[in-house]
């Protein structure tokens, strides 16, 4: 027993005087995360028109979901400075210190140009209250067969984009936003 109480100074000790060392610090991303924060596109057009807009509370990021009755096929996720109008350029006014403009391909209203997403409030569309990182979600219109939105973020972020399959014939595209870096 003398013997590892006398190890065990040599090694507190020698810790204390620098001889011993911890292995060089690792700066692990967030969660695993390492989306960046650079625009994301795919400039096909879609044949299908904008349903719903959605919104989610994950451990990691806060999650768009954006509703299209068919296929998702292209669309612009990016940084900006100002969010702007579909068809008009009028600034969208947001909450937060970052402003993410995101617009799919697709139109919010039919062949016959009915509404096939109206949103009641066009400056709320989902409410985030509470959420770590987003402000507001906004309609920024739709116009010429693309639909705009603003999302105004609590600062410039990590983001990803991607497209689901489904429900049924419909598909999403999902926007997430990291909390931290």
């Amino acid at each position: 027993m003398k013997k590892v109480y006398t190890w065990l100074a040599a090694l507190v000790m020698a810790a204390g005087l620098g001889l011993i060392a911890p292995g060089p610090a690792s700066a692990a991303s967030y969660c695993g995360i390492v989306w960046g924060s650079l625009a994301k596109t795919n400039a096909a057009m879609s044949g299908a028109q904008v349903t719903n807009v959605r919104t989610g509370q994950q451990p990691c990021y806060d999650r768009l979901v954006i509703d299209l009755n068919g296929k998702v096929a292209g669309y612009t996720v990016k940084y900006v400075s100002q969010v702007v109008q579909d068809g008009s350029g009028l600034p969208v006014p947001l909450r937060g210190g970052a402003f993410i403009q995101v617009t799919v391909n697709a139109p919010a209203y039919n062949s016959s140009g009915q509404a096939t997403y109206n949103p009641a409030n066009k400056k709320e569309l989902s409410n985030v209250t509470g959420y770590q990182t987003f402000r507001q979600v906004a309609w920024a219109g739709s116009f010429e067969g693309y639909t705009s939105l603003g999302l105004g973020v609590r600062a410039r972020l990590p983001f990803r984009v991607f497209t689901l399959a489904g429900p049924d014939t419909g598909s999403r595209l999902v926007v997430d936003v990291a909390h931290y870096w």
